[in-house]
């Protein structure tokens, strides 16, 4: 049994060859990744081949020296070289492979088999490069084979870990120290197994002769246990690492589509008002460098809640999806179709002129009056269509989608099916107004910018005071004292009518509480309700909590309220003026004449004034047909016990001939104007003196 020893130091010497190799490769890689001398990449590539190669070839060379053979030899130089020569290609492929920006599978597997394979070419022709006296090289199959697999099983390894941190940021050098390891301990475990699976025949004593103790052959043990663990654990961890990078490719879709259906219409898969808001804001800028015009053409299709309603929102859902495909399969490259919501579509043209986008209109038209067939059904459905152009109707998003919709609203009043384009017009700009005006409406809720300004009414036979009638105005802080006319529907519209008609009511108790400490008779005070605020739940509860705050009499107060507004729900009506009346509030008809309201109903209401329309007195004149209708109107409320009041008198010939027919009270600027308090009670005092 021959005994073969190590000298330790120069297997120190052969670790550190390995290391120091393994450094050079991966800072290489490095510099050719990042783009430095991008020019002599190839010469660098190849340099970088015969140093690797050569380093690898001499950390092999300082292990066989390591290694105390059991007789002398000597060198086959030209085996020698060619093993060099296979590891120079190795290595050249290797770090060719590193420098690439991806990494397949494909590439991965191949890469790992071509190095492991070289490193175990070099090795074992290296061996084969060995010539001993009276000797023989032999190879153990297993460990050879152990070994060809240890060396292909650490090189994709180190491969698939060069890629995963090629990029990475933090804690950068010990990524790199990590990455040496893995691959000087590929050549050395490989290097080591391989020389642990080669024993020698001597030839003259025909006997076999290990080159291990029994020392030596437990420590080739424990290197291939501990390496294998390490290969194992290292394996483990890049599964691993591959189901986290597969998790995070999948999050990342998940996100991806996540944002999509942020600004993807759910029904249509267009895109959707938040797609609309950043698109315009990169149009406009685009804008800014070239003189062309952006088309928004506002779509709104004609009856499509009658398709709802007639053959179900499943047909009109698949009515849009259809509509927004037939559009869509036309669209040229510099053209988007949106959906805004419901049956609102839009669509944008860039780089577009009037003449364009009127053309692209009336293509629209004729696409959207081709019949759908829905679940067996053939529905038939029409648009009306807006159009406003950048920068012509407006400079920004919500400007041109306003003008774009008020002028498709223009092509539904011409009859519908049909396209308008925007022009500023004295409606538009009293549209305009009216939104600027019901903007302000809500801060002067909150500040109270009202007044209440009070309107007497006269008997006819002395004309003396006999009441007022309460008119909100709004003192409005650029634009001065403004009558109800300019504001109250945009206060019915909003909901903040009942808020105002709550203050107006308040008011009024507030004034009767103190012309009843006055002992002045101004009464009763007349509230005008709108119909919103006459059927408000919390009418009756307020109007309690008032009379007990003010502590007033109920008598002192009435309620207007329009003739239409009591023929809405007239059972309804009946029942709520019955309790305002067992309240002790006096009720009057207003507007009487305008509505669709009958005698039959009037006689079952339990009101206590009748308000003649001011549309009857305007040309009142003797022996005029409005003159024999007052006179039936007033005869008959007469006898069903009511006072009748007339609105809107002017002239004393209106007055006289009202008089002449029985009308008990007058109200009108010809006996006195809206004014406030004070004005009113310095008029009544002039009235006596």
């Amino acid at each position: 049994m021959v005994h073969i020893h190590y000298d330790f130091s120069l297997v120190i010497v052969s670790i550190i060859i390995a290391i120091l190799a393994c450094y050079f490769t991966v800072s290489l890689e490095q510099l050719l990744f990042r783009g430095l001398s991008q020019k002599y990449e190839k010469m660098l590539l190849i340099i970088s081949g015969l140093t690797l190669g050569a380093a690898i070839w001499g950390m092999h060379f300082a292990g066989m020296l390591a290694c105390h053979f059991p007789a002398d030899y000597s060198f086959d130089y030209g085996l020698t070289f060619v093993s060099y020569l296979i590891v120079f290609i190795a290595s050249t492929f290797a770090i060719w492979l590193t420098t690439r920006e991806t990494l397949p599978f494909g590439r991965l597997v191949l890469g790992a088999v071509l190095m492991g394979m070289g490193i175990a070419g070099m090795h074992y022709t290296g061996l084969m490069a060995l010539v001993f006296d009276q000797h023989q090289i032999y190879y153990d199959p297993l460990l050879t084979i152990f070994s060809v697999l240890m060396a292909i099983a650490g090189s994709g390894l180190t491969f698939w870990l060069i890629f995963k941190y090629k990029n990475a940021v933090q804690q950068k050098l010990l990524i790199k120290i990590s990455l040496v390891c893995m691959m000087a301990l590929t050549i050395v475990a490989m290097h080591y197994m391989g020389m642990g699976a080669i024993f020698f025949h001597a030839i003259v004593a025909d006997q076999m002769v290990t080159h291990y103790q029994t020392e030596q052959g437990l420590i080739l043990l424990s290197v291939i246990l501990v390496t294998g663990l390490i290969f194992l654990a290292a394996f483990c961890v890049a599964i691993l690492e591959q189901k986290l990078e597969v998790r995070n490719i999948q999050l990342s879709k998940a996100n991806r589509e996540l944002a999509n259906q942020a600004v993807q219409d759910n029904l249509t898969k267009l895109p959707n008002r938040l797609f609309l808001a950043e698109y315009s804001h990169f149009l406009f800028t685009d804008h800014r460098y070239s003189d062309d015009k952006i088309a928004f053409i506002y779509i709104d299709l004609d009856r499509f809640k009658a398709v709802n309603d007639v053959f179900g929102h499943h047909v009109g859902d698949q009515l849009l999806v259809q509509l927004a495909s037939r559009i869509q399969h036309k669209l040229k490259p510099n053209e988007k179709l949106l959906r805004l919501g419901g049956d609102e579509f839009l669509m944008v043209l860039e780089q577009a002129t009037l003449e364009h986008a009127v053309e692209k209109a009336e293509q629209l038209l004729e696409q959207i009056q081709d019949s759908f067939l829905i679940a067996g059904k053939e529905i038939n459905i029409s648009s009306s269509i807006g159009i406003a152009l950048y920068p012509d109707h407006g400079n920004n998003l919500q400007d041109l989608l306003i003008n774009a919709d008020a002028a498709m609203l223009m092509s539904k009043y011409q009859g519908r099916n049909t396209y308008s384009v925007f022009s500023y017009s004295v409606d538009q700009q009293e549209t305009k107004s009216q939104t600027k005006l019901i903007n302000d409406l809500y801060k002067a809720v909150e500040e109270q910018q009202f007044v209440l300004f009070y309107q007497p009414k006269f008997t006819t036979r002395d004309y003396a005071i006999c009441g007022v009638e309460a008119l909100i105005r709004w003192n409005h802080p650029s634009l001065g004292m403004l009558t109800p006319n300019m504001f109250i529907g945009g206060a019915e519209k909003t909901g903040l009518i009942i808020q105002m008609g709550y203050w107006a009511l308040e008011q009024a108790c507030k004034q009767i509480q103190i012309w009843e400490q006055k002992g002045a008779n101004y009464f009763p005070v007349a509230v005008n309700l709108s119909a919103v605020q006459f059927e408000h739940k919390h009418l009756f509860s307020t109007l309690e909590k008032l009379f007990a705050q003010y502590q007033i009499n109920p008598n002192h107060l009435a309620i207007e309220i329009t003739e239409s507004t009591a023929m809405h729900h007239v059972d309804s009506t009946i029942r709520s003026f019955e309790r305002l009346r067992q309240m002790g509030i006096k009720l009057a008809i207003d507007d009487f004449g305008t509505g669709h309201s009958s005698f039959l109903y009037l006689k079952n209401l339990p009101v206590d004034e009748l308000k003649i329309d001011r549309e009857f007195i305007r040309d009142l004149a003797v022996g005029s047909k409005d003159e024999i209708i007052l006179a039936s109107i007033i005869q008959l409320a007469i006898k069903l016990g009511l006072v009748v009041t007339a609105e809107g008198v002017e002239t004393p010939l209106q007055a006289d001939i009202l008089t002449r027919l029985g009308c008990q009270q007058l109200q009108g600027f010809l006996l006195g104007i809206p004014m406030d308090v004070n004005r009113l009670e310095t008029m009544d005092r002039a009235l006596f003196t």
